[in-house]
């Protein structure tokens, strides 16, 4: 489960812009919007039913087989968008893939086979004409299918609505959320059902049912009030990353070291959805990551009130509960359980990982002895934050390393990319451990630097230190 859904995420993800360029139109020129525009209305539904589709159909063929498969998927899934009353997110996650997986197919079955010469003729034509056929066969076949399933999908949610049981969908949400199913719950189930209310309606409380900050923020807020020693140290941090900077995934180690403390995320989250519901909360789109920022960005004209109502009133509820378990049991926790929670979640985010060419193989002894072996030859012309998507935790690190450069005056340019897109040239590459053989695969030469703790300088200072000793 956590492979496939980080795999339906990893076709979404590297599109978020493409949602939230769609949700700020939606916002300012929509009739209902900030600065109605008749006009500029117009770009609204060819967005969100065409290009949006055709992209995540781009990048599942993508990872399938590099551009090549990007392009047949594209292709394909433009066959089932064209002509379809609902925008195709579930068809393009079907034929983008499909497109990549039979033209990487095809190009294994005639490799060492073609004619010196004919090499550009085959591969051009081989791709024009399966994207042509997959683009017919979508159109014919699976557009009509996909329509009734959106169409399914859509009535479901407004009867889940109607009959007030949208706040039990977080008994279901946040465990998974710790079980790192989140990308796949919010981006593969939850936002094809609000894109296509938002469409609708102007908003979709389906936005955010999965998004919201509130839950976690409540739990490390009673971390820091009622836990001891560098666990209640660690957890203003930790707020900072995700309240503010939106990566839920900061707060999965803390309810891990305490099981039952699921509860107050579940019971928080309810009775945020609660709120939600109550007062007509809703988004015009995704917020990504899920910042409060961002959930303020994508929140709809005059619909403040209720977002951040249902907001804070999750994380009220979400640190009462936890502050119970954690008054009572706090003596029992310690540096030791935290660090062992941290681990289990770096080794469930290992899993959860999709490579695109299979799961990456484990290093053989020789190998791992040349990886260790690896030093710095010279003062790199760059430096490489990598994590799965090159957006959320690479983007906070990259920046908090950049600072550290340049207090020890290096000039050094830092990026944060997506592991995969790693150069093969790269000479330095922070990452976390769950990534640690995918970045040694994609950039071999590189000096690898596995982070833990965003917010733990030692990690940045060991980079420091080794440019020091270059200067003898």
């Amino acid at each position: 489960m956590q492979k496939f859904g980080g795999f339906l995420a990893g076709m979404v993800m590297p599109n978020i812009p493409a949602f939230i360029a769609w949700g700020l139109i939606t916002a300012f020129f929509i009739p209902t919007g900030w600065t109605p525009n008749a006009k500029l209305d117009q770009l609204v539904s060819p967005m969100v039913s065409f290009l949006i589709p055709v992209l995540i159909g781009f990048t599942g063929g993508r990872l399938v087989h590099g551009i090549r498969g990007g392009v047949v998927g594209a292709i394909a899934t433009a066959g089932v968008a064209i002509g379809a009353s609902q925008p195709m997110f579930i068809g393009a996650m079907i034929m983008g893939p499909l497109g990549g997986y039979l033209i990487k197919q095809f190009d294994r079955a005639v490799e060492g086979r073609i004619r010196a010469g004919f090499e550009m003729l085959v591969n051009t034509f081989s791709a024009g004409i399966l994207g042509a056929v997959l683009a017919i066969l979508g159109f014919l076949g699976v557009q009509p299918v996909m329509d009734r399933v959106s169409a399914w999908l859509g009535a479901a949610a407004v009867w889940v609505t109607n009959a007030h049981l949208l706040p039990l969908i977080a008994i279901f949400i946040e465990p998974g959320k710790v079980l790192f199913l989140n990308n796949a719950i919010n981006h593969g189930i939850l936002e094809p059902i609000g894109v296509e209310q938002a469409k609708e309606t102007g908003k979709s409380i389906f936005f955010l049912l999965e998004t919201d900050p509130g839950p976690g923020l409540g739990l490390l807020m009673a971390y820091w009030a009622f836990a001891k020693g560098a666990i209640r140290q660690s957890a203003p941090g930790a707020i900072l990353i995700q309240f503010f900077g939106g990566i839920h995934e900061v707060y999965f180690p803390y309810v891990l070291m305490r099981p039952i403390l699921v509860l107050a995320v579940i019971l928080g989250g309810m009775a945020a959805d609660t709120t939600f519901m109550l007062l007509h909360a809703g988004l015009v789109a995704t917020p990504s990551p899920g910042s409060i920022f961002a959930e303020i960005a994508m929140t709809p004209k005059g619909g403040y009130v209720p977002v951040l109502s249902g907001i804070f009133v999750g994380a009220l509820v979400s640190f009462l509960v936890a502050s119970f378990f954690i008054r009572r049991a706090r003596d029992e926790m310690d540096e030791g359980a935290l660090a062992f929670a941290q681990a289990v979640v770096q080794d469930m985010k290992s899993q959860s990982k999709f490579a695109p060419s299979g799961q990456a193989a484990a290093p053989t002894p020789a190998d791992q002895a040349s990886f260790e072996a690896q030093t710095l030859a010279r003062v790199p012309s760059a430096v490489y934050f990598a994590c799965e998507a090159g957006m959320g935790s690479s983007a906070m690190g990259a920046s908090i390393l950049k600072k550290r450069l340049q207090e020890a005056g290096y000039d050094i340019p830092v990026h944060h990319v997506p592991v995969n897109q790693l150069p093969p040239t790269a000479e330095v590459v922070f990452t976390q451990a769950s990534f640690e053989t995918r970045a040694r695969q994609v950039a071999p030469k590189a000096k690898i630097y596995l982070v833990q703790n965003f917010l733990n300088k030692a990690t940045y200072d060991q980079l420091i230190e080794d440019l020091e000793r270059l200067k003898g």
